[in-house]
């Protein structure tokens, strides 16, 4: 496109936007989700840049007013996945050719069209569609995903300029190559960002993608798609395909073209999927990648020497924000008993201070959860805590959803360290605490390290730093995130590269370099300058 040698613009995060009483953008998404409230709108499958329309329909309701539509959109079925296929393939030939400059470029503008005019239309997408409240969508679906936007073309000129040496008379160079077929992006309701992110990493390596929305992110996602379009981003590159599961699932996976899965969700989907990928693999034109992000059940581990104050506080926040809706969310918790009452204490002066109720009422921290099986599986488990012997409903744990599916930030106390809320992953506003004697710290930290399946996020809380370096060191494999002092969320792209191993996922870090080398295949080339004219080596002139 240039004949200079271009540099990406070194990145800087994405300032969060407070939305104080008084703020110009507080005025400017009022008056946003004001107008989107009063819409319903047609979200189309979107394949070859040409909206498609099946009639097959689904709807897009405010988890906290669920009776309230927000959109209808069409489902995908077997010959629309047919067609996406084409559609990429076709697009395929020119954008995986297309000089690095250009379609950086893309990312770049869609990154600054989501800061300026699309802010307020995402965020407020975001706000009605998935229940957030407006700091919780900024952070998302704005600062996050402009974050993406501009680390990853930065990331990709890393990459780009990682060449191998030579030697005298030879040139030796490695070729980034997108990988032959099409990538399959499935995402998650729970961030926006990553619904916009799975999708582009590995289009902005040069690979075309098939975009399979979770139902209830549907809104905010499609808009994301309307974003990459203002910025200019060939048709047939990302092709939206929202419908079930096995409709859109199997016939990508019998496709001789698959070649790559980026996927944010359940660990049991992630298995099943993988399982149909090894069936499927001789019918393959190659091996393909596979990338998730799964489940989590992240603890927060106190020592006796924790500050109780700023523990509460990251027990609070990491356990509530977004109803604990977050593959990072603090889910268990292990609290020494020197500590216990005060944190107790301080947990139950929080809690009661914080409102819950629709977002578009500010004043509100906590939300509704996602839809109706995400309640009844949260109430489900308050249940279970309140009939057990070995464990106690200490805070919150009532529910209502007449109006939408609303739960009380809710704290459980157990005896057993294997109870069953301390292991399995809940996704819901749920925090189980197992309270330990102070004088068993290393059966406690065993207990942390092995009670789970997961290896997501975790953080520990200690003044002493003997003790800090101690449980590290214990805790080596068990997130992979981690944090000393702080929450287990919010992970900043370009600073905490996210992701996890065990049956948390591959562990292929969102927001890094090291996530876009999945989406390459790379050619190592040689140019010998002087090849030799003759066939004997010197070592046979002589017996």
């Amino acid at each position: 496109m240039y004949n200079g040698i271009l540099r990406v613009p070194t990145p800087v995060n994405e300032p969060v936007l407070s939305y104080a009483p008084g703020s110009p953008e507080r005025d400017s998404i009022k008056r946003r989700l004001a107008a989107m409230n009063g819409e319903t709108i047609d979200i189309p499958l979107v394949i070859g840049g040409r909206e498609v329309r099946t009639g097959k329909l689904g709807k897009v309701v405010c988890p906290h007013q669920h009776e309230q539509v927000l959109a209808t959109y069409h489902q995908a079925g077997p010959a629309e996945i047919e067609a996406a296929v084409a559609a990429a393939h076709e697009a395929w030939l020119e954008w995986s050719e297309m000089p690095w400059e250009a379609r950086v470029a893309v990312f770049l503008k869609a990154a600054d069209l989501l800061a300026g005019p699309w802010r307020d239309t995402v965020n407020a997408s975001t706000m009605l569609g998935q229940s957030k409240n407006v700091y919780q969508a900024e952070i998302d679906s704005a600062a996050e995903l402009i974050d993406f936007w501009r680390f990853n073309p930065y990331f990709a000129q890393q990459l780009y300029l990682d060449q191998p040496i030579s030697a005298r008379g030879i040139w030796d160079a490695a070729e980034y190559r997108p990988l032959e077929g099409f990538v399959f992006a499935v995402t998650p309701f729970n961030f926006t960002s990553i619904g916009g992110n799975l999708p582009t990493a590995p289009a902005l390596m040069g690979n075309t993608v098939l975009w399979k929305p979770a139902s209830t992110s549907i809104l905010s996602n499609y808009y994301l798609l309307k974003v990459l379009e203002a910025a200019g981003l060939p048709p047939g590159v990302i092709n939206f395909v929202p419908g079930r599961g096995a409709s859109v699932g199997d016939p990508v996976f019998a496709s001789r073209s698959f070649a790559g899965l980026h996927f944010t969700g359940s660990t049991e989907t992630f298995q099943g999927m993988w399982k149909t990928i090894a069936g499927n693999l001789p019918r393959y034109a190659s091996y393909p990648r596979i990338v998730g992000e799964t489940g989590g059940k992240d603890f927060v581990f106190a020592h006796p020497s924790a500050d109780a104050r700023a523990l509460v506080v990251a027990l609070v926040r990491g356990a509530f924000e977004y109803q604990g809706q977050k593959c990072s969310a603090a889910s268990r918790a292990y609290v020494p008993k020197s500590l216990w009452k005060s944190v107790e204490e301080g947990l139950r002066e929080e809690l009661a201070a914080l409102r819950m109720g629709p977002p578009t009422d500010f004043r509100n921290f906590t939300c509704a959860v996602i839809d109706e099986a995400s309640f009844d599986k949260t109430v489900e488990s308050i249940a279970f805590a309140r009939a057990s012997a070995s464990s106690e409903v200490r805070i919150g744990g009532r529910s209502d959803k007449s109006v939408g599916w609303f739960v009380e930030p809710t704290v459980v106390v157990t005896e057993d360290p294997h109870f069953r809320l301390m292991e399995e992953e809940i996704f819901a506003p749920v925090l189980t605490i197992h309270v330990y004697d102070d004088l068993e710290l290393d059966r406690a930290l065993e207990l942390c390290d092995t009670t789970s399946p997961y290896a997501l996020t975790g953080a520990v809380f200690a003044q002493d730093r003997a003790a800090i370096v101690r449980m590290t060191r214990r805790l080596r494999h068990a997130a992979g995130n981690f944090y000393v002092n702080d929450k287990p969320t919010g992970a900043v792209v370009g600073q905490q590269p996210f992701g996890g191993a065990r049956a948390s996922g591959t562990n292929d870090k969102a927001g890094s370099l090291w996530n876009l080398t999945r989406w390459v295949s790379t050619r190592a080339i040689k140019e010998n300058f002087v090849p030799p004219t003759t066939v004997p080596y010197p070592h046979m002139g002589e017996e």
